[in-house]
């Protein structure tokens, strides 16, 4: 049993999906690293599942009656000034029970982060009003006061008042990099991802 891919279809932070199996955060990282889960978790984690995929609907719709907003916005799977931005007006509705918690719908862009999101998807995403205390190994789509829109998961950085962004793909042209805080506008948890409706 893949847990990060269960935890994500559930919609789940690490943290949450600890406090629902009675562990605390750490012992989640281990399981989505490949480490031994106990036989009763797994089975409490696959009623998880069931119950919750028997609640939502596995098939997203696009509509203009409900849903979360999609915008037609890049985020980019490596980091540099974004032009198009759409974000008056979304382009339609997705309606995905999965993601109703979602704040918004929008594209990705480049190849930074792939396997795990590939360049044309587009991300749920969903916003972090306080985002001073993000846990790190997750990733997040991050939107700095110069305009630039990236998609990165965080990690500790050596210098005070500053972030590491990492990419997924091990790929030489993709590098960590380092943001200060102080230059983060917005916050978006990515809940998760699909290819373009």
């Amino acid at each position: 049993m893949n847990v990060k891919e269960l935890r994500q279809r559930l919609s789940l932070t690490q943290k949450q999906l600890a406090e629902k199996c009675g562990v605390n955060s750490r012992t989640v990282q281990k399981w989505e690293a490949g480490g031994v889960i106990p036989a009763a978790t797994q089975l409490l984690l696959e009623k998880m599942l069931s119950e919750h995929e028997s609640n939502t609907s596995v098939e997203p719709k696009a509509n203009f009656d409900k849903g979360v907003p999609y915008y037609n916005v890049d985020f980019i799977g490596g980091f540099d000034i974004i032009i198009n931005d759409q974000t008056v007006n979304p382009d339609y509705l997705i309606d995905f029970p999965l993601y109703r918690k979602a704040t918004c719908w929008c594209n990705i862009t480049g190849h930074s982060m792939e396997p795990e999101i590939t360049h044309g998807d587009i991300i749920a995403l969903r916003k972090i009003e306080d985002w001073r205390f993000l846990p790190y190994g997750e990733i997040y789509a991050i939107v700095t006061k110069n305009d630039m829109r990236t998609v990165k998961r965080i990690g500790p950085s050596p210098n005070p008042g500053c972030i590491m962004l990492i990419p997924t793909n091990k790929s030489q042209e993709y590098a960590p990099q380092e943001l200060k805080t102080e230059d983060i506008l917005h916050v978006f948890e990515v809940m998760g991802c699909m290819k373009k409706l």
